[in-house]
């Protein structure tokens, strides 16, 4: 743990307990990255970050009051405490606000997951990788000639949580990630499409060629594209749409939705909000993820649980706030989910075409989505029809539609293609039927 993050997380516990708050809790990081773009092979933005930060909150009873500087000298971090309780005085009492309670905490030593691997490629390096996969875009398809560019990120942080619980943790994390965008012309026509890649350790990067060569083929894939007669049909959505599902799901069934009543999950723990084929575990644990750590953003023990189990929802993604105010306890997610595993069907995304015969692949969506209340979906799409089995032509300027409530219950299968990108990993979802909106026919 960083000694000098520690101690004004520390100085700061302590001077605000002598201005008289009743409780206290900190956050302290430093965090330093590069990014690097190159497009149609010159180089475009060299950008370099190197930011440090103190948040606080204090406590005066049932009122509280929050404060941040980027200054971490002793005088600077005591202002800070001073201006947080100088807004406490004027804020409204809240009983369900205040430190998580004690037992909930994480006990020292804390688990080490791997998620610490600084990369420091030079910018000469940076460049070249960049250039190497803008090339491959451009080597996929002779119809890929042009490029909205290549960029190649890194990033590392280290951080310190401590309250006046007596509760002091913190960790080094890392994040590295590398991206094209292809576009692709043809008799007038021109489409786009992307390909990425992200990690915490730089050996576990795709190729910088293979993410080139993905970017390139699907955007060439794309061009021809034609609309759909509205109709109602199947419709798999892309690995790298997917997790976006699963999220509209988190959001209702996490607290602040619940609490407010604007979600179209509530009450829901018990019953059946998936199919029933369809599991989905939460692992803080996870060697390298994206989404792992000890603790959550109060220091609170995170934990590998079951949130679905056989279609049926077992539990709420809860801070301590949110759990307070549902007269439940904290399930360590103040902060969000972490790693979210679904269960696959074992079957790949072909093998879902050809079970599926009929209907259509969705590689990309505009618009917002999802309204949490109703549940009602709603996106504009582009993709591919699936004809017996196999992809038959791209499609674009469609709209595809249903209830998010219908859609989970409906999922037919999900394939074994999930991405290690993020904190959801499911792969492509095969939904039984959805509205879809494009032509009228004639």
């Amino acid at each position: 743990m960083n000694s000098v993050l520690q101690d004004a997380a520390l100085h700061a516990i302590e001077y605000a307990r002598k201005q008289g708050a009743s409780a206290a809790d900190v956050e302290v990081s430093t965090s330093v990255g590069q990014s690097v773009t190159v497009r149609l092979d010159e180089v475009e933005t060299i950008e370099h970050n190197r930011d440090k930060g103190l948040s606080l909150t204090v406590y005066f009873g049932a009122k509280r009051g929050n404060a941040s500087t980027t200054d971490l000298t002793r005088e600077a971090v005591e202002r800070s405490v001073d201006a947080a309780a100088a807004i406490a005085k004027y804020t409204a009492e809240d009983l369900f606000a205040g430190l998580p309670d004690p037992d909930r905490l994480a006990r020292p030593p804390f688990a080490d997951f791997d998620l610490y691997h600084p990369w420091k490629p030079t910018v000469e390096e940076a460049i070249e990788r960049c250039r190497q996969m803008e090339a491959a875009a451009f080597a996929a398809d002779p119809r890929v000639d042009n490029s909205e560019g290549a960029s190649l990120s890194t990033y590392e942080s280290d951080f310190v949580y401590a309250n006046s619980l007596g509760f002091v943790g913190g960790y080094q994390t890392s994040r590295h990630s590398a991206s094209v965008t292809a576009i692709a012309s043809a008799d007038g026509g021109m489409q786009r499409d992307y390909w990425y890649s992200v990690a915490r350790h730089q050996d576990d990067l795709d190729d910088a060629t293979r993410i080139g060569t993905l970017a390139g083929k699907r955007a060439a894939a794309r061009l021809g594209a034609r609309r759909l007669t509205t109709c109602e049909a199947p419709v798999v959505f892309d690995a790298t749409l997917s997790p976006g599902l699963i999220g509209a799901f988190v959001g209702a069934v996490s607290g602040s939705s619940l609490y407010r009543k604007a979600s179209f999950l509530l009450d829901s723990v018990g019953t059946e909000v998936f199919a029933r084929h369809i599991s989905i575990v939460e692992d803080p644990t996870l060697r390298r993820g994206l989404a792992s750590g000890p603790f959550d953003n109060e220091g609170v023990a995170t934990q590998t649980r079951d949130i679905v189990r056989d279609g049926v929802l077992q539990g709420y993604f809860l801070s301590t706030y949110s759990a307070r105010k549902l007269g439940l306890s904290s399930t360590g997610n103040a902060g969000g989910n972490h790693n979210l595993l679904v269960t696959d069907s074992g079957i790949g995304r072909d093998e879902i075409f050809r079970r599926m015969g009929r209907g259509l692949y969705v590689t990309e969506t505009m618009g917002q989505g999802a309204n949490n209340v109703t549940g009602d979906f709603s996106q504009g799409a582009a993709g591919f029809w699936i004809e017996n089995g196999e992809i038959a032509y791209p499609v674009e300027e469609i709209t595809i539609a249903g209830n998010l409530r219908d859609m989970f219950r409906s999922i037919v299968a999900i394939g074994n293609d999930a991405l290690p990108y993020g904190s959801k990993r499911v792969g492509s979802v095969w939904i039984e039927r959805m509205s879809i909106a494009g032509t009228n026919a004639a």
